[in-house]
This record gives structure tokens, sequence and C-alpha cells, in this order.
């Protein structure tokens, strides 16, 4: 009989991605089985992308809000469901309630926030021992214990050929011409954003050789991507679309699919650009690459390392030279990393 497992999935789009690790090592230890995911209804499009993923299901409850009521009905609904195994991947309290609810035999997890009796397969994380999310990832799906696999299955997710046509035509773009895909935002904060003024540079320099560039992100996005547009020469404005907040997370994947090469903060348009195995060059400034790095081989990875770096802080904590980490990194150094990663470039 095959195993059927329920992970409650994380709440953010990069962790979300880096989750398919752990799917894939799921399906490769228990032959057949059958991997549910339950997480916010923002997810589906990704989820749905991922072959190891039999279902999707959607959590209602906002991010943050702990709503015993809404949780305890549906780990009501889910007994019927005869889980084997919750692997839970959030570190909250409030995440292993719907397992316990469910009645799932076994529930396995980190310790977080003093979940004994909630989850009765508890793990103590060794943060030496896994220093990559990734690594913490996958090693619930082992037994205790037991050593890392390596190497870690990357991420790869599915595209939807008709989906990319219909979004070439609903967004009016064309793919007459290598695409760069700039992912200037950062829902984590300014410090992890390059300057605009950087990102245009690298714009301007690819336009000149005959490239057309397409700026992702959502609707915080929108004023970023204009400040690129605007340091752009009028014209070369139509080489260019703004997709910040017109397209779906199911859009944004199709559409990067077809990018030459990409340029990106640490994000989650990032780890999906790593998924998609697009040519990455990612700028790091408040964040670092030794916990959360793009699972690809085709990643330029650019950093300062400046000596207060990686503080992990939303905003610039100095007074003084402020946001220096992403600054005094220059469009060169990008574009140089654009060249030896993509061979026409």
């Amino acid at each position: 009989m095959s195993k059927n497992f329920l992970v409650v999935g994380p709440s953010w789009v990069g962790d979300m991605v880096m989750a398919q690790s752990l799917f894939i090592v799921l399906r490769r230890l228990h032959v057949n089985c059958n991997v549910d995911v339950l997480a916010p209804d923002w997810s589906r499009p990704i989820l749905e992308r991922m072959p190891e993923v039999r279902e999707p299901i959607v959590m209602p409850v906002g991010h943050g809000k702990v709503a015993l009521r809404d949780r305890y009905r549906i780990g009501r609904t889910l007994r019927a469901r005869k889980y084997d195994q919750a692997i839970v991947l959030p570190n909250s309290l409030k995440s292993a309630l719907i397992p316990a609810w469910a009645e799932i035999p076994i529930r396995t997890g980190w310790v977080g926030e003093l979940r004994y009796g909630l989850l009765n397969d508890v793990r103590r994380l060794d943060k030496q021992r896994y220093p990559l999310m990734v690594e913490r990832f996958v090693a619930l799906a082992l037994p205790g214990g037991n050593p890392m696999l390596k190497p870690i299955p990357a991420p790869r997710l599915r595209i939807d050929p008709d989906n990319v046509g219909r979004a070439l035509d609903r967004f009016e773009l064309k793919d007459d011409a290598p695409v760069l895909a700039l992912c200037p935002g950062a829902e984590f904060g300014r410090a992890k954003q390059w300057p605009a003024e950087h990102y245009a540079a690298v714009a301007r320099e690819r336009i000149e050789n005959g490239w057309q560039v397409w700026l992702f992100g959502s609707a915080n996005d929108v004023p970023v991507n204009e400040e690129i547009i605007a340091a752009i020469p009028e014209s070369a404005r139509d080489r260019v679309a703004n997709l910040a907040g017109r397209t779906q997370l199911a859009d944004a994947v199709d559409l990067l699919s077809r990018a030459a090469a990409v340029v990106s903060n640490d994000s989650g348009l990032m780890h999906i650009a790593a998924a998609l195995g697009r040519p990455l060059v990612v700028v790091y400034g408040s964040t670092s690459p030794r916990f959360t790095p793009p699972l690809s081989e085709r990643v330029s990875i650019q950093s300062l390392g400046i000596e207060c770096s990686p503080c992990f802080e939303r905003e610039c904590p100095l007074k003084e030279n402020r946001y220096r980490c992403l600054i005094e990194l220059e469009p060169g150094r990008i574009i140089t990393a654009l060249h030896e990663l993509v061979a026409d470039a």
C-alpha cells in the first residue's frame, strides 16, 4: 500500500520552491507515495508545477493568524484522508495544530515553539550540520540521525506551454530577441534591493546588444520598475516591458522560462528562476547565500561581503554610508557575470 504524506508548507514563495527538494526525496524514498501540501492559496500555481505533489490543499487561515476554530475544523476534515505521516516545515506552534487534530499518527518537525505533544517525531536542529534551509527541509524526510542525502535534488518546476503563448499575447510581448528578466523587488525589505539605477545600467547594456528587457514583480514593485524605465533612453523604451502587478504567479513562472538570462535580488522570483534553470545573476545585500542560495548550477552570486554583512535586517541599521553592501556593488560586475553565463552576451 502506498504511503500518504501531508506536508504543512511554508508561507513564502522562495521557501515553497525549495520545499520541492523535500517532495522529490519523499518520492524517492517511498515509491508510489502520495504527497499533499497544506499551504496558502497563492502557492497553488507553484505546487501545480511540481509533479511530486498529488494535491495542494488550501490553508484558508492567513499567515500569522491563530484562528483555532478554523484550524480545528480543517484538522477534523483531514482525518478522513488517513495520512500516515505529517511533515511540518514552519517552526511555529500553530502550524503543528492541524496535523495533531487530523490524528495523523506520525507528526515530524523541528522543536520550534515547544511543540512536544503536537509533534511526536520531534527533531532538534543542529544548525552547523544543516546550514542550508533546503537541508533542514530534506532532513525531515529521513529517519532521525540518518546522514543527509548528497547531492540534494534541486527544484525543477514544469511550465505550461499553452499558458506561455496566452501570456505572450495577453501582455503583448514579443520573443523575437533574447530576453533579460529583471526582478528588482524584495518583499523582505529595502536591504535586499539593489539600486534601481544599477538595474537600469544593466538593462541599457543588454538593449544596446540587441536584447529586450522584461521587468517582473508584484504591485509593490511598480514604482521601482518605473524608476528603472525612466533611466532608459526614450528611444529604447519600446524594448522594455513592465509586468509588475500585471501577472499572476503562474504567468510569471511561464514567462520567466523564456528569459535568456535573469538578474535578481534574493527573492522568491530568484528561486523560481533557478528552478526553471535560467542563467541567473543574484545580488546579495543584507542576506546570505550560505542559508538560502539559488539551487541551480547556472548561477553567479554577487556580493561585496563587507564587514557589516550579512546583517539580515530589513532596513540598513547604519547611520552613515547606508546600504553600502548594495550601492557599492557596481553594475559592471553584474554585466561581466552575465557575459560569463550567456555565451552570446
